[in-house]
């Protein structure tokens, strides 16, 4: 007997869609029969992404989005709605971060995370509940009710790593900000909940893992490995899944064992 997860019917909202995670992200959604809203802000990227996952059979739309731009959230989740229908899923995917000791960090480079990583998935968080709520309460279209916010943190908003100190503490506001959505948006049948990847082989990082630095992080690992983007599918599909409506404020470690 198989068991199979099917998103047919529903719409789900990727940031930081452009590469990495949120690229691999978008096509499993899409594999699984989303619709799938693919935003960022290089639309060149998104669209040979849309392309290659219309070539598999899917369905999928480009939007402009810039998360620490308010005017662009509020944009961009109405042209989704537009285009593709209602949201019923969010993954709040839009991450960056710098490589530096505390004690260099500028102003500059502080904002510059705390703006993407923290406030930007709070704000376009906050955009596509909204929605989610108001339909809950009969005050919008749609017949689906609820829904699914998927926050990507990090393992190191649980386990401090040096020279990323700033990253670490986004990324610890964003798991306390996925508890924080689920006590007060699971009455209107919102779920959210938070992933927290380990080291992830990805095109952004792919050259570090062959340097000297690189190897000897590997081999800190409990199994000396990292993962792939497809290692987290299966916390992915099971957190945006119909049936996981009793899963609300879960914080997931996939990290092959490294926080441990």
């Amino acid at each position: 007997m198989s068991y199979q997860i099917d998103l047919s019917g529903r719409v789900a909202f990727v940031t930081g869609a452009s590469s990495g995670l949120g690229a691999s992200f978008a096509k499993t959604l899409a594999r699984a029969g989303a619709g799938v809203v693919l935003a960022a802000r290089r639309v060149e990227r998104l669209k040979t992404l849309r392309a290659e996952i219309e070539a598999e059979g899917g369905d999928a739309h480009v939007v402009t989005l810039d998360v620490t731009d308010p005017a662009s959230i509020a944009s961009a989740v109405a042209h989704a709605e537009t285009e593709m229908g209602v949201i019923d899923i969010l993954v709040n995917n839009s991450g960056v971060s710098t490589t530096q000791k505390l004690v260099d960090v500028t102003p500059e480079d502080y904002d510059y995370v705390m703006d993407t990583n923290t406030r930007g998935a709070f704000f376009v968080a906050q955009a596509v509940a909204k929605r989610m709520i108001a339909r809950s309460r009969g005050q919008a279209p749609g017949t689906y009710t609820g829904g699914r916010i998927v926050n990507v943190a990090s393992m190191a908003g649980l386990r401090v790593l040096g020279q990323i100190g700033v990253y670490a503490m986004s990324k610890a506001a964003v798991i306390h900000m996925t508890r924080a959505m689920a006590l007060e948006w699971g009455r209107h049948g919102i779920n959210v909940n938070a992933i927290c990847p380990g080291y992830i082989d990805t095109e952004i990082n792919h050259h570090h893992w062959q340097t000297e630095a690189g190897r000897k992080l590997v081999d800190m690992l409990p199994r000396k490995r990292v993962g792939k983007p497809e290692d987290l599918d299966a916390v992915l599909m099971m957190l945006c899944a119909n049936e996981s409506h009793f899963v609300n404020g879960a914080v997931i470690s996939a990290d092959d064992g490294f926080g441990v």
